[in-house]
C-alpha cells in the first residue's frame, strides 16, 4: 500500500530530515508544493486534503492556520510545532512512555512530535513519577546541551560563519528567564506539579544532545538506592526498540567516563544513564536533537499509526 504524505515546511531542518527518512522508501508518494504557491492557503488546503499523512515543520502560528485548513476527516496530521503538544485531542509522540501513549498515537488523527529538550526531560521524569519514586511536587533542576542545529536556520548561519563572534566557540546558557517553550509539556506530561528550572546550553558542535535531572535521595518519595532508580528504568523501557537504559553508570557503552552529546548523531536511538551515588544520582538521557528529538519521532509516529514496523526507514 502507497501513502500520500506531505510536509508542510520541508526546507527548515526538520522537514528536510523527514524528507531525506523517506528517500529509499516504496510505501510513501510525496506531494510537494509549487515553489510560487507556497504561501498559499488554497494550495496547501488542496494538498493537505489529498494526503493520507501531512507533516507540520513550521512555527507555531503557522502549524496552527495549516490544522484549519484540513477540510476533511482523513488526513492525519503529525505536527512537530510546540503549537499543540499540550492541546486538548492530540496524541503526544513518544510511545516508549507507556502503552497508553502508544494506544493514543496508534489511533489518533493528530499527534504532536515532542520537543527535543522535552524528550529527553519526560524520558526521565515520567517514569520516575509514574512510579512514585520522585514526587510531583520535586523541584526538578535539569541541565541540558545541544548541538546548534536545532537552533534554526539563521543560529546555523552564525556558527558556520568563519568570521564569527569568539563566544560562539564556548557552550552558551540560554533560556534565563525560564520561559522556555519546551516547559509546559515537560511539566504535562511529566505530572510535575510545577515547572522545572531549566538550564539549556546551546554549543559549537552540529548534532546531538544530553538532557541530566539530579536527585537528592533524600528527598524523593521513597526510599531508594542509586541501584534501584536504574532498575526502574531498566523495567520501564524493557523491550523498547529505540530507548536502551545503559548497565549501571553506563560501563556497557562509554569506552571513558564521561558522556558525550553527540555520539548517536544520525540515528533515532535514545539511551538513559544512571550514574551518582546513593546520596545524590544523576539521569542522564542522550539522543540525536534532529533524529528522537525531532524528525525521527515523527517518522516513528507515522509508522505506528500505519499500523507498520515503527522503525521503518529508521
Amino acid at each position: 500500500m502507497s501513502y500520500k504524505v506531505f510536509i508542510d515546511g520541508k526546507d527548515g531542518t526538520t522537514g528536510l530530515k523527514i524528507f531525506e527518512r523517506f528517500e529509499h522508501r516504496g510505501d510513501i508518494e510525496i506531494i510537494t508544493i509549487d515553489e510560487s504557491k507556497r504561501k498559499d492557503p488554497q494550495e496547501k488546503s488542496r494538498l493537505i486534503d489529498q494526503s493520507d499523512f501531512t507533516f507540520l515543520c513550521l512555527p507555531d502560528e503557522a502549524a496552527i492556520e495549516s490544522v484549519r485548513l484540513c477540510n476533511n476527516t482523513h488526513t492525519r496530521i503529525i505536527d512537530a510545532s510546540t503549537a499543540h503538544r499540550t492541546a486538548p485531542g492530540w496524541a503526544y509522540g513518544f510511545p516508549e512512555l507507556g502503552a497508553e501513549f502508544r494506544r493514543k498515537i496508534s489511533g489518533s488523527k493528530r499527534v504532536a512530535v515532542p520537543g527535543c529538550y522535552a524528550s529527553g526531560a519526560n524520558a526521565i521524569c515520567h517514569p520516575l513519577v509514574k512510579s512514585g519514586i520522585m514526587g510531583a511536587d520535586y523541584p526538578v533542576v535539569i541541565h541540558a546541551v545541544s548541538g546548534f542545529s536545532g537552533a534554526g536556520k539563521k543560529a546555523i548561519a552564525q556558527y558556520d560563519d568563519p568570521n564569527r563572534n569568539a563566544e560562539l566557540d564556548s557552550p552558551r546558557l540560554y533560556a534565563l528567564t525560564q520561559s522556555h517553550k519546551h516547559l509546559p509539556e515537560i511539566k504535562l506530561i511529566s505530572g510535575l506539579e510545577f515547572e522545572p528550572v531549566f538550564n539549556p546550553y546551546i554549543c559549537d558542535f552540529f548534532q546531538g544532545m544530553t538532557v541530566t535531572v539530579g536527585l537528592h535521595a533524600r528527598l524523593l518519595a521513597k526510599k531508594v538506592t542509586a541501584r534501584d532508580v536504574w532498575e526502574m528504568f531498566r523495567a520501564h523501557y524493557d523491550g523498547a526498540k529505540f530507548v536502551q537504559v545503559a548497565d549501571f553508570l553506563g560501563a556497557d557503552v562509554l569506552a571513558e567516563p564521561f558522556i558525550a552529546a553527540n555520539t548517536l548523531a544520525g540515528t533515532n536511538r535514545m539511551q538513559i544513564f544512571v550514574c551518582g551515588n546513593d546520596q545524590r544520582i544523576t539521569v542522564t538521557t542522550r539522543f540525536d536533537n534532529l533524529g528522537k528529538g525531532a524528525s525521527g519521532a515523527a517518522v516513528q509516529c507515522m509508522n505506528i499509526m500505519m499500523g507498520i514496523d515503527e522503525g521503518e526507514g529508521l
